[in-house]
């Protein structure tokens, strides 16, 4: 057996005396090998979260045996749950405009084994980033977008990632707003970098924003997407300090590297299960 293989537990439910007494239990009970664990009372929403990896190789059973044999402790507490497998790679599908720092980073870092995921293709509405997909081995495919009809560019888009098998969708500077049929199709699997320090800021052209009110500091967000624009469930942000001296273009300078580390950041955070979507806030264990 592989000893680096481990599942990952992972749920909410109402919060209530003995939740991670009965869940350790459980998984003692068969043999059980906890790595590590990490959990959250949340007041405001009175729901607890939690997240357990397990070593595979210390259950007597089959990942599916585990799903089934989980399921009515699952159910008796009225859990949202899923256990998912580190030895199965998840599906990321890229889309991307004309501006590719965060796709640079994303691809080495995949290339690297940093980021441990299939990218079985890199969508884009403009042909900039072929040379750079195909080098690397992976399908793209251009679709542009008509204004006169964006309806079926997105369609022709969430049939790819359908057709690519993909589980994960990240906007990686791609400057188009998805439908919101979409967004509510795709929820919690959208991931996208905003060039700003969320809230503040949204829409197009935040640093010219950041530099009109003087700011002292800029940011990135990586936030999940919903049908209002840049307002979706926040899973990491980072900033770094500016000064008057600073122009718009040093301003998108500075800001491109943080875009890079934050996107980064957030993905593995959702790659490795540790993000739960509480209203519109995210719980990261």
């Amino acid at each position: 057996m592989d000893r680096s293989r481990f599942y990952t537990l992972r749920f909410s439910c109402p919060d209530t005396v003995g939740i991670v007494a009965r869940v350790a239990s459980f998984i003692a009970e068969h043999g059980g090998w906890i790595l590590r664990s990490s959990q959250h009372s949340d007041e405001e929403s009175g729901r607890f979260f939690m997240r357990v990896e397990v070593r595979a190789d210390s259950l007597p059973f089959s990942f599916e045996a585990l799903q089934e044999r989980f399921a009515p402790l699952a159910q008796d507490m009225a859990m949202d749950w899923q256990i998912s497998d580190s030895a199965v790679r998840k599906r990321v599908v890229i889309l991307v405009s004309r501006q590719m720092h965060c796709l640079y980073d994303l691809l080495e870092r995949w290339q690297s084994g940093e980021l441990p995921i299939d990218i079985p293709c890199i969508i884009s509405n403009h042909d900039d980033a072929r040379g750079l997909t195909e080098w690397h081995g992976i399908p793209f495919h251009h679709v542009p977008i008509d204004k006169s009809d964006k309806a079926a560019a997105f369609d022709e888009i969430e049939r790819l990632f359908v057709q690519a098998e993909g589980e994960v969708m990240v906007l990686a500077r791609f400057m188009q707003i998805l439908p919101p049929s979409l967004c509510e199709r795709l929820r919690g699997r959208v991931l996208n970098i905003h060039h700003s320090f969320l809230p503040s800021f949204v829409g197009a052209a935040p640093y010219l924003q950041a530099y009109r009110r003087g700011v002292k500091q800029v940011g990135a967000t990586c936030h999940y997407v919903t049908a209002k624009l840049d307002d979706g469930p926040i899973i990491d942000q980072d900033v770094v300090r500016v000064s008057h001296t600073d122009s718009v273009r040093d301003l998108i300078r500075y800001g491109k590297d943080i875009e890079k580390a934050v996107l980064a950041r957030g993905l593995r955070h959702h790659l490795e299960d540790r993000v739960m979507i509480s209203g519109n806030r995210t719980i990261v264990l």
